[in-house]
């Protein structure tokens, strides 16, 4: 089988190969970027292995560049990185690979181009050609990966038994190649998985968190999410959300599985946006049901403030996953504890004051909450679905309506902390705040209007209530 370069790829290509004939070598365009090419998807990142020594070979590679580019070295790994034209290609000597039980980190020594091969992970990434061949285009295969790549199907070139527990950070590049692919993972490799999946303790959670995101990113992220579950990996990297699975029935009542319908509002998510923290909030927003889950006579089956739980919950996650705890985590939070509410303005009788809460509360996280909340919507019922859309639709009009009026989206109330201390000759405390708030919830609750005027008039009121004085120049100036 042959592979067809674009003329930027031959240049750089026809480069590397005269660089490793200048220092007595030879090297191939090896794995993810030959896969990528026969996949027809768009690459940028190119290994290149070479009979020797790699890092010499990125440097000879430097010299030989019109345009000056860094070579990145990296000693320990006898890896070498070089960035140019749009390409980032990383350099390498061939290697075997012997492993300790108690570590996924290699003892790596000189090999053929075969060990080379041979240490990948699955047979579509041990594919190769050689620099000297690019015109020709002839795809070095010797484990028949072109065909798995045509079957659409993952296997290891060695024993996967030895693959996996070698590197179990393989079990779960297998998975997030079978999302990212739409490919199906041979069934010995599958259950080669499933073997070694306590393995998985020696991957640094760091690594674990990198192909999860990736499997979050995907088109379609509940394949991977599936098979992490049917392998036994999820139980172990995740126990919160499998925790969401399974039905119980009490006197003939059942819930939903909300593990499987969590995967199908990621996945309905997933069709109208790539952002992957709304990804995230679309994974936990219902994960705090397994804690508040209650059968109570002549109700059946409750969640309540499962929303306020599982809002709580994220931090934890998060934590754990080093995943970020600034704005992106707050912003999974809020979705989290406010997935709820729009269902409660689809009623026509909704007040004003409740659309302007949620408008409040939101902020500019508003339009992604909609997003989540239409995401939201698993029944198997079409006619159902539609109505539940056409209500969405017609909150999304009450909650435009409102913001157009009252502007309230990173709304803060028109009179500061500043101005009430001075007006009531304060302190910092808590009479400020109390004063503050009181200004806040009258706004809200439509009692007076969303500007300077009525809220000045609002805090006198409120501070006299509280039995505070009023500066002498500035109550005359309200009396007027």
């Amino acid at each position: 089988m042959k592979i067809t370069f674009t003329p930027d790829e031959k240049e750089l290509f026809a480069l590397i190969a005269n660089a490793s004939n200048n220092i007595s070598t030879e090297s191939f365009i090896v794995g993810g970027f030959i896969r990528d090419k026969l996949l027809s998807r768009p690459s940028k990142d190119i290994d290149i292995t070479c009979i020797g020594d790699g890092i010499s070979l990125a440097k000879e590679v430097k010299s030989l560049l019109k345009v000056k580019s860094e070579v990145n070295i990296f000693k320990n790994f006898g890896t070498a990185q070089i960035k140019t034209k749009g390409f980032e290609i990383e350099f390498v000597g061939a290697r075997k690979e012997s492993y300790n039980y108690n570590s996924r980190k290699p003892n790596i020594e000189p090999g053929s181009f075969m060990d080379d091969i041979l240490r990948r992970d699955f047979t579509i990434n041990t594919l190769s050609v050689s620099t000297k061949h690019i015109e020709n285009g002839d795809i070095i295969d010797n484990l028949g990966g072109v065909e798995d790549l045509k079957n659409q199907v993952l296997k290891t070139p060695l024993d996967p038994d030895i693959t996996f527990s070698d590197d179990p950070l393989r079990m779960m590049r297998a998975i997030r190649f079978a999302t990212q692919l739409n490919f199906n993972i041979e069934s010995n490799t599958f259950e080669a998985i499933k073997r070694n999946k306590e393995r998985i303790a020696i991957v640094s959670i760091e690594r674990i968190t990198d192909e999860l995101q990736k499997i979050i990113a995907s088109k379609k992220p509940s394949i991977g999410f599936k098979l992490l579950n049917d392998c036994g990996l999820l139980k172990i990297i995740f126990p919160e959300f499998t925790d969401l699975q399974g039905i119980d029935i009490i006197e003939g009542l059942a819930h939903k599985d909300n593990f499987y319908h969590t995967l199908q509002v990621l996945d309905n998510i997933s069709e109208k946006s790539d952002n992957i923290w709304l990804r995230w909030a679309a994974i936990l927003h219902d994960i705090g049901k397994s804690k508040t889950k209650r059968f109570v006579e002549n109700e059946g089956w409750t969640f309540h403030s499962h929303e306020i739980v599982g809002a709580n919950m994220v931090y934890k996650i998060f934590l754990r996953f080093k995943l970020p705890l600034d704005n992106k985590m707050k912003y999974v939070q809020n979705l989290v504890k406010l997935h709820l509410r729009p269902m409660a303005l689809v009623d026509n009788n909704v007040t004003d004051s409740a659309v302007r809460r949620l408008l409040f509360d939101a902020g500019d996280d508003i339009d992604d909450l909609m997003v989540l909340a239409k995401s939201d919507i698993t029944s198997k019922n079409q006619f159902k679905i539609d109505r539940f859309l056409e209500n969405y639709d017609k909150v999304i009009q009450k909650l435009a309506d409102i913001e157009e009026k009252d502007k309230l989206r990173n709304w803060q109330p028109p009179i500061t902390g500043d101005e009430i201390m001075e007006v009531f000759s304060l302190k910092p405390s808590k009479e400020v705040g109390i004063i503050k708030t009181e200004i806040r919830e009258a706004i809200l609750d439509g009692i007076i209007e969303n500007n300077k005027q009525e809220a000045w008039k609002y805090m006198i009121e409120t501070g006299i209530k509280m039995n505070l004085k009023v500066s002498d120049n500035l109550s005359k100036t309200y009396q007027q």
